[in-house]
């Protein structure tokens, strides 16, 4: 198995993917001829042509609507709004349209396609580069959420949006486009969409996040069990929409207590949907209040305090020592 980077992963699922099916296709803004403003489709115009690799238009409307129609119409288009912060350029398209066309035709048009987009702080990127709003999508019917968390299952999990029969919003970290490499395999692989996954075993704590965040709470894991003898499952969520509750509620039984971590921002951000599953399923066996470790609600800041709007491991450890003492 080759080590690779998000990046590299990525790369790697669509290649394979448009090798296996003449109906994927790539589209927007300099995906073609550049690869990408962050080379996740770098060489893909050679091995397909461009056709099947479209450079389009500044227009984000444009983008998610045409691929709209081509998903409508046999294609499965996998098209990219360049950062988050442009896709709202597109959501009319996005929740009038490719959200709603199975239900408004009584399914007789699914909507095969996949939204990529960069999201997230972190990485010093100008205004409307490094929001977090997953939650704008989440709350949409019709659409599902995905958050990979590094390489190997943000390969995985992007085949399983390719081929999933409805639009797919795929969300990537770029603060871990290349900061860590694993090992990816050669072989097709594939992760269910709406399935969470248990990263760290631990029974006096339970830790909930995705995305960029997993790391830094993983980090704050290993820091409490080196400093406080705290052992704390790490659970990571992958998909966001559909929430799989299944795994941190009955975690949340065993350890009576529960962090969520994300980098949204705190009203009305994923913590608050998780709670209110948490509250349903499991309240009778929290011995504390769920503690949540956001960032503020503000507009991301830029370069000299992004750093301090992110959560970062020490935040994540105060936040689980609250937990614990309450």
């Amino acid at each position: 198995m080759a080590e690779l980077t998000t990046v590299e992963a990525l790369n790697l699922a669509l290649r394979q993917e448009m090798e296996r099916d003449d109906s994927v296709l790539v589209l927007g803004e300099d995906v073609g001829v550049d690869g990408g403003i962050f080379r996740v489709t770098e060489g893909l115009i050679d091995a397909y042509g461009e056709e099947r690799v479209i450079d389009t238009p500044v227009a984000e409307a444009a983008i998610v609507g045409a691929s709209v129609g081509m998903a409508a119409y046999g294609l499965k288009p996998v098209c990219e709004m360049q950062f988050s912060g442009f896709s709202y350029f597109a959501m009319h398209q996005i929740e009038s349209h490719a959200a709603r066309l199975r239900w408004r035709s009584r399914g007789r048009f699914g909507v095969p396609m996949v939204i990529r987009m960069p999201y997230g702080a972190g990485v010093k990127a100008l205004e409307h580069h490094s929001e977090s709003k997953e939650v704008y999508f989440a709350h949409t019917p019709g659409l599902k959420v995905v958050i990979p968390s590094g390489p190997r299952n943000a390969r995985a999990l992007l085949v399983s949006a390719i081929r999933d029969p409805d639009p797919v919003v795929f969300m990537e970290p770029k603060l871990i486009y290349r900061a860590f490499r694993e090992e990816v395999p050669d072989d097709e692989e594939t992760i269910p969409l709406g399935e969470s996954r248990t990263v760290r075993d631990g029974d006096d704590l339970t830790m909930v996040a995705y995305g960029a965040m997993l790391h830094r709470t993983l980090e704050a894991a290993e820091a409490l069990a080196e400093e406080d003898g705290v052992e704390a499952e790490v659970i990571d969520l992958l998909t966001v929409s559909p929430l799989d509750d299944s795994r941190f509620t009955e975690s949340a039984r065993r350890t009576g207590r529960v962090v969520v971590v994300h980098e949204a921002h705190r009203t009305f951000g994923p913590a608050g949907e998780i709670v209110a599953r948490l509250v349903e399923k499991s309240f009778y066996y929290l011995e504390a209040p769920v503690e949540r470790v956001t960032a503020p609600d503000v507009i991301v800041p830029f370069f000299a305090r992004e750093q301090d709007y992110m959560p970062d491991v020490d935040r994540i450890v105060a936040g689980a020592r609250r937990a614990l003492e309450a």
